[in-house]
């Protein structure tokens, strides 16, 4: 080899270096910079659970539509048909599909299913409970702060990370949902606003306790999810959910008394409705979260706040205010800051192929 040749090579190698370094197996981890595509990728559970937001707001809308036509049906009700219709899509996709366990799950974290399925059913249960004598914006103001309390459940049960510019992301979503719902506790009285009836302070006091119970149930959920990760497949995450919250809400319908309610047609197709939009979030919802954090993925669903106001706005014809429009500017705002707040895809290049392992934390 020639001399300039040499030094031709040894310029090159040196250029390669300043985006490249080499690991302690061999490996080459390039840290350029990120394209489009390589934030799409590295951010795909997000994108999950924002997506799993939109359809959680529709199923939401379509229990309101319901309310107003039809005679009130009961919390535990509504449960049961959504999360029977759950149960049977789950149930059938795994069978065609040829997924083994279908019904009991992989045996390895079969504890760990059956804990996200009854503190689902609490979560799920809690905020329907809550709205019988707390206003829309009261309930949805408490109920939110589930992503504060998962955060910090992820990062002392799972040892996961949660720095300080997550917490900062969480309190602005937290901030934006207040300006959003502008509930009357913090604004004083709304003309106008369609709350509901409050009740006495002791159905209050009751009511703000279902909100918590709601959100605790949620938080050993969403924790338990992150915690099976990818041992089971999401359908069975979903199967033990819609499973023992139709279990559940059954035997309390019988304990409780509570008389079945029959609706017209249109309202069984409400119904039905709720239930294909409620399977559509929580397949989502579970896909993202076994793919980002606890602390990341959480922050994504305040992003529900603003799917509904948009819904509301197309169907009922609510038009948002001032405050509104701010709130949910710092909510999406906050969300991609989390997106993009990390310090970039990292590629490991070993044997002369380019493999894509997600970003630094």
């Amino acid at each position: 080899m020639s001399d300039s040749e040499s030094d031709e090579s040894h310029l090159i190698d040196n250029t390669t270096s300043l985006n490249q370094l080499e690991r302690d197996d061999g490996a080459i981890v390039n840290y350029s910079q990120p394209s489009v595509p390589d934030i799409i990728a590295s951010n795909v559970g997000m994108l999950f659970i924002i997506s799993a937001q939109f359809f959680s707001a529709c199923m939401y809308i379509s229990v309101k539509i319901l309310n107003r036509l039809e005679t009130p049906v009961h919390a535990l009700q509504v449960i049961i048909i959504r999360m029977a219709v759950t149960f049977l899509c789950c149930v059938t996709y795994m069978i065609i599909m040829r997924i083994p366990d279908p019904i009991t799950g992989p045996k390895d974290v079969r504890s760990l299913l059956i804990t996200r399925g009854i503190t689902g059913f609490f979560g799920l249960s809690g905020v329907y409970l809550s709205l019988e004598h707390l206003s829309v914006a009261d309930a949805t103001v408490l109920i939110f702060l589930t992503p504060l309390t998962t955060a910090v459940a992820g990062s002392i049960l799972l040892k996961e990370s949660y720095s300080t510019n997550q917490a900062v992301a969480g309190a602005c979503s937290l901030l934006g949902v207040v300006l959003v719902t502008r509930p009357p506790f913090l604004f004083g009285s709304i003309p106008n606003g369609g709350h509901l009836p409050e009740g006495t302070p002791a159905e209050r006091l009751a009511a703000v306790g279902a909100c918590m119970m709601s959100v605790l149930g949620n938080t050993g959920a969403y924790t338990s999810i992150r915690a099976i990760g990818k041992r089971a497949h999401p359908m069975h995450v979903l199967t033990f959910f819609s499973l023992w919250c139709t279990i559940i809400s059954s035997l309390g319908m019988i304990v409780l008394n509570i008389p079945v309610v029959y609706p017209t047609p249109w309202g069984w197709m409400l119904l039905f409705m709720v239930g294909v939009f409620g399977f559509v979030t929580q397949t989502l919802l579970t896909m993202g979260l076994q793919r980002e954090t606890v602390s990341r993925g959480v922050t994504g669903m305040y992003t529900q706040v603003i799917f509904a106001v948009m819904l509301e706005r197309l169907i009922f014809g609510v038009m948002p205010s001032l405050l509104s429009i701010v709130g949910a500017v710092i909510i999406m705002s906050s969300a991609l800051y989390v997106v993009v707040s990390g310090h970039g895809p990292r590629f490991c290049c070993q044997s002369s192929v380019l493999i894509y392992i997600g970003p630094t934390r």
